[in-house]
């Protein structure tokens, strides 16, 4: 394709919405006009199926719910029950914040709060670190830390830099369940590391959660400082525009209600049922022109704003979660979905752009462009020229050199990362994935492989309190071979021994005797480990 032909095809295929201050360019991903012919009534269907989700149609089968993330930022157009509820949690919202920064609300004995702890895993964390990272100011109201794993070192590395801070620390606990292993480990982790202290844990807690759900039944949750619902209709990795992720934004002095008008005219600019002026359907145009409707090709996500770095991950959870399907909704074997990752520009160009431009072309990249160098003026590094050039050098040469190999890419421009942007952007990106969904026939709104690694991991837990309680029984060491016909099969013995392996790295009791390069000969043992004295 020559330079004119390019050029007018980049013109041809423009996106910009001017309220926004929004360019989305999708002129670098090929795809025939035979491709899109084929694909119109697809979209028909999708724009259809839209419709109807946002009607309230029954969109997650496999839980027999509804999928409503759309209404969080228009209440007007939700099921007449639904409206309160919004309603209702977004005054709430506003109104626990405004009292926390005014200390109205305020520890035992301290008169503010200083910080926030937040204990979340998936779409509970992914969010709110996104937003967190991409929209603090420089000196928040409360600084913000995240449990997002169940890995007791990581949890004590937060607790241990709060130290004394504990006291003036607000926790939020999210699980809309109340049943999630991870998060409710780490509640009782920083449970016990108040009770350490003293403290009295409701006094500092606020919980998100189902009304009814395991943790509010267990915990007692209307003893704590709040409870704020989650709905059952907004799925994890569509909740940051709920209060799993506006709670935390606005504890940090982000506008939470300008991430909500951002959505909001980001949804009325993606209901538009006509391909060009739609960029939704651009970008799952895009999307399905690059990998051939089948995922062939990965997305590779870099923006170049230090504010965004978190973006690749918050959307690995949306776009994978949402599109890798094994089974399509008419029960065939198709193996969807769309691997997402990425880092930042121009740090890219010192790390990965080598392979991408001239290595394995499994792949299209998504830039991610911001107009707005910094608020107020720069210096000049050279005659005439800004870092803020230099940034913006890198990512169009960065993107030429991607072309003259034939690798495909998107580019979307925003005016300033701010958070009515923010808000348009996670908008945009959960539109496109719901539209990009229907065009390849699955269901983005359910997620069982999700809950077979859960179920895979209860059975492994149960797996382990069965191998001790052996143990415990048994007075002389016995083979890991034993053990696994004793507790299960030898199908598992690799299973037993891992466990045990583990178990006996940490002081857990359990002792293993042998050649640790020969685990068929190991001998396994129980010995009580030695209580720790309390300090």
């Amino acid at each position: 394709m020559n330079t004119q032909d390019l050029w007018q095809r980049y013109q041809d295929w423009l996106y910009f919405n001017e309220k926004l201050g929004m360019y989305l360019d999708i002129s670098r991903i090929h795809f025939s006009d035979i491709l899109l012919k084929q694909v119109q009534p697809k979209f028909t269907k999708a724009f259809t199926a839209m419709a109807a989700l946002e009607a309230g149609a029954i969109a997650n089968p496999d839980e027999n719910r509804m999928v409503g993330h759309y209404w969080l930022r228009n209440p007007e157009i939700a099921p007449a029950p639904f409206k309160e509820e919004v309603e209702e949690t977004l005054a709430e919202i506003d109104d626990f914040v405004q009292k926390v920064h005014q200390g109205i609300i305020h520890p035992p004995h301290e008169s503010n709060f200083t910080d926030v702890l937040s204990i979340g895993i998936g779409g509970s964390a992914l969010g709110p670190q996104f937003v967190a990272d991409a929209l603090s100011p420089d000196f928040p109201p409360l600084a913000i830390h995240f449990i997002d794993n169940t890995d007791p070192a990581g949890i004590d590395r937060i607790l241990n830099r709060l130290k004394n801070r504990l006291k003036t620390t607000l926790v939020i606990v999210i699980s809309k369940s109340g049943g999630t292993s991870e998060t409710r480990n780490g509640l009782l982790e920083v449970k016990y590391a108040y009770t350490q202290l003293g403290l009295n844990f409701p006094d500092y807690a606020v919980a998100m959660t189902m009304p009814g759900s395991k943790m509010d039944i267990q915990e007692h949750c209307d003893s704590w400082l709040a409870k704020m619902p989650i709905f059952d209709w907004v799925g994890g990795r569509t909740s940051e525009l709920s209060s799993v992720g506006l709670l935390s934004a606005a504890l940090l002095g982000i506008d939470f209600k300008a991430m909500l008008a951002g959505a909001k005219m980001m949804d009325e600019a993606t209901r538009i049922p006509v391909i060009k002026r739609n960029p939704a359907a651009l970008l799952a145009l895009a999307w399905y022109a690059a990998g051939r409707g089948r995922g062939e090709k990965d997305m590779v996500v870099i923006p170049y704003k230090d504010s965004l770095l978190l973006f690749s991950r918050y959307l690995q959870q949306l776009v994978m979660e949402s599109l890798g399907k094994e089974v399509d909704l008419d029960g065939h074997i198709v193996h969807q979905g769309i691997t997402v990752y990425g880092n930042k520009g121009s740090t890219d160009q010192h790390a990965y752009v080598q392979q991408l431009r001239e290595g394995v072309g499994n792949f299209f990249a998504t830039f991610i462009e911001v107009l707005e160098d910094r608020k107020g003026d720069s210096i000049e590094i050279e005659p005439d020229a800004t870092s803020g050039d230099f940034l913006f050098g890198c990512l169009q040469g960065t993107r030429e050199a991607l072309f003259e190999n034939q690798r495909a890419s998107i580019t979307l421009t925003i005016t300033q990362v701010d958070a009515q942007t923010i808000g348009a952007m996670i908008a945009l990106y959960e539109r496109a994935v719901g539209l990009y969904a229907s065009l390849v026939n699955i269901n983005a709104y359910h997620q069982p492989g999700v809950e077979a690694g859960k179920k895979a991991a209860t059975q492994f837990l149960a797996l382990q309190q069965a191998i001790v309680r052996e143990l415990k029984a048994t007075p002389k060491p016995i083979s890991v071979h034993e053990l696994a016909e004793k507790v299960a099969t030898l199908d598992q013995v690799e299973t037993v021994y891992k466990i045990v392996r583990h178990m006996a790295a940490n002081p857990r009791g359990i002792v293993l005797q042998g050649d640790l390069t020969k685990p068929d000969g190991l001998m396994v043992s129980y010995k009580a480990p030695t209580p720790v004295a309390k300090q």
